[in-house]
């Protein structure tokens, strides 16, 4: 009688054996089936701590099949330990097992006492694959039920606390230490013309901190972080239940990624809420009105050099660039005007911003132009600027904390990896099945929280260090154009000036109207120290109340009308 050749296929979780069997023990009595059987054990395969949703991540699974293929052992069996070690898919134990099949191999599963040569041997393994993915399938229904449920009752449905709160017995409490915080940071975005970075660095300028905490271990406020809270509804006494939700990858099997939702339901919270719904929702209309991008379609060339940096002398807002475009009777445009002008926001006192004049930027960015040309003709100024500008900005203590975060990330989706596979490792036939599967899931999910939130601090880390390096000054560069201002200046697109003097001015402030010795310029603000009036060591310089000054510019005069 010939003598059956077999191979022997063990997998099993790294991290924690659920049914008690390690690598050895499947071997073990894998060999001893064989010697019983009077089998001859070819090879050898075994795949640790990996997922046995499906056969893509296995490379000694997919090793196997291919030896299978070859006929390099002219096999008869694969033997495995239980058929949740060969796989948890039941398309995938059918698909392999088919490949296995025409190649004259089949599969024994030792401790359920399946032989796939024998009908009935086929027939149990697809009930059985198809019934232990029905099962996980529903209970991860039933779990994500319960969550939606709480959400309907208003309860926290799991996770941190959202900043601003703290859990008490699982339900939501205000921590008064951070909740100020949460309602400035909604009174400025709704009235005043603040954004999320301007907010954010109203905040850490008025020495307003925030509260290190599990979820959120930096001291100071972001862009990202105020963006996170004006968005979120809890904060309006709300209960949103799955603005994210994991969706399979398209094109894969069992491949999931975490997608956030255009639309989702909201209920009614059980807690206190800190801001109106009145508020919250005129916070989103902003939001939604912020978030229209405008395409330029005329004078794609042309750019307002100094919007953004130009002040308001009324509400201190940003003024913006304008166009006054002059067309002919038939419609065809024949020539464009430029304006800076004040968007009439509402101001700290409620009212609308009433300055209503637009100033010709041929005006303006003449005068700016003409201040800075004298200032680097200064050679004293030269000497204090090649001495300050050198300043760095240092981000190395945020590289720091993001290489911490990035490891923590690591270390979270690799115990996610390990616990996905004990769950795929469990014996649906166990009486605890249910409850081990539960737990489970339950802590899968908390998991995918933590991730989460680890994620938005490094997104938030690295928008920070970003930001550092764009406004970072390098001596190198801003002294090298300084110096030979005259000559280059002429020859730079407005894309490049308007560049220029974002890196140089941090703002101007002009008159509500020309004066009568003919000064517009109220004072500039620049990004670093420099020299003026025979002072060193000052970021500003201001003509407000003077007769004369040596630098001042004047207006410049135009027959265009204003």
């Amino acid at each position: 009688m010939k003598r059956l050749n077999c191979y022997i296929y063990t997998r099993v979780s790294t991290s924690m054996q659920v049914d008690g069997y390690s690598l050895d023990a499947q071997k073990e009595k894998l060999y001893k089936y064989a010697e019983y059987q009077e089998m001859h054990v070819c090879g050898e395969y075994s795949d640790e701590g990996k997922s046995g949703k499906n056969i893509g991540g296995r490379p000694d699974f997919k090793r196997m099949l291919d030896d299978i293929e070859s006929g390099k052992d002219k096999i008869d069996y694969v033997l495995v330990f239980k058929l949740s070690r060969f796989g948890r898919n039941a398309a995938d134990v059918l698909s392999s097992l088919q490949i296995m099949q025409d190649f004259g191999a089949n599969l024994i599963c030792v401790e359920d006492g399946i032989d796939s040569s024998k009908d009935s041997g086929k027939l149990m393994i697809s009930v059985l694959s198809a019934v232990a993915e029905i099962e996980r399938e529903n209970i991860l229904v039933q779990t994500m039920e319960g969550r939606k449920q709480k959400a309907r009752e208003g309860k926290w449905n799991g996770g941190f606390a959202p900043y601003g709160y703290f859990l008490e017995k699982g339900e939501l409490k205000i921590a008064e230490d951070e909740a100020e915080a949460i309602k400035l940071i909604f009174d400025l975005y709704i009235n005043t013309n603040m954004g999320a970075n301007g907010i954010a660095r109203y905040l850490n300028q008025h020495g307003i901190t925030k509260k290190p905490r599990q979820n959120g271990t930096l001291d100071t406020f972001s862009a990202h972080f105020i963006k996170l809270v004006i968005q979120n509804p809890v904060y309006c006494g709300k209960i949103a239940f799955g603005r994210r939700k994991t969706e399979k990858i398209n094109g894969t099997r069992n491949e999931f990624h975490v997608v956030k939702q255009e639309e989702y339901p909201i209920y009614n919270g059980v807690h206190e809420a800190l801001v109106s719904v009145e508020d919250w929702e005129l916070a989103q209309q902003k939001i939604k009105k912020l978030g229209v991008k405008r395409e330029k379609i005329y004078n794609l060339e042309h750019e307002h050099l100094l919007s953004g940096i130009l002040r308001c002398p009324v509400c201190g807002a940003a003024m913006y660039g304008n166009i006054n475009r002059k067309r002919k009777p038939d419609g065809t445009i024949y020539k464009d005007h430029f304006y800076y002008a004040c968007k009439h926001r509402m101001k700290v006192d409620g009212h609308n911003c009433d300055y209503h004049k637009q100033w010709n930027q041929t005006i303006i960015n003449g005068a700016i132009e003409e201040v800075i040309e004298k200032l680097i003709l200064n050679p004293i100024f030269e000497k204090a600027l090649c001495e300050k500008i050198n300043t760095r900005i240092s981000t190395d203590e945020l590289e720091k904390e993001l290489s911490v975060f990035k490891k923590e990330l690591n270390q979270l989706v690799v115990s996610k990896r390990k616990l996905a596979s004990q769950i795929d490792n469990l014996d649906v036939t166990d009486k605890h099945y249910d409850k081990k599967y539960q737990d489970m899931q339950n802590r899968l999910y908390s998991f995918y929280d933590e991730i989460e939130i680890v994620e938005e601090k490094i997104e938030d880390l690295q928008s920070r260090i970003i930001n550092i390096q764009k406004e970072k000054i390098t001596g190198e560069n801003v002294f090298l154009f300084l110096q030979y201002y005259g000559i280059m200046y002429k020859n730079f697109t407005d894309a490049e000036k308007k560049k220029f003097f974002n890196t140089f001015i941090d703002s101007v402030e002009i008159f509500p109207e020309e004066q009568p010795d003919g000064r517009v310029l109220k004072s500039i603000s620049f990004k670093f120290p420099v020299f003026y009036d025979g002072e060193d060591n000052i970021t500003k310089i201001c003509w407000d109340g003077e007769t004369t000054v040596e630098t001042v510019a004047l207006l410049i005069r135009t027959n265009q009308k204003i």
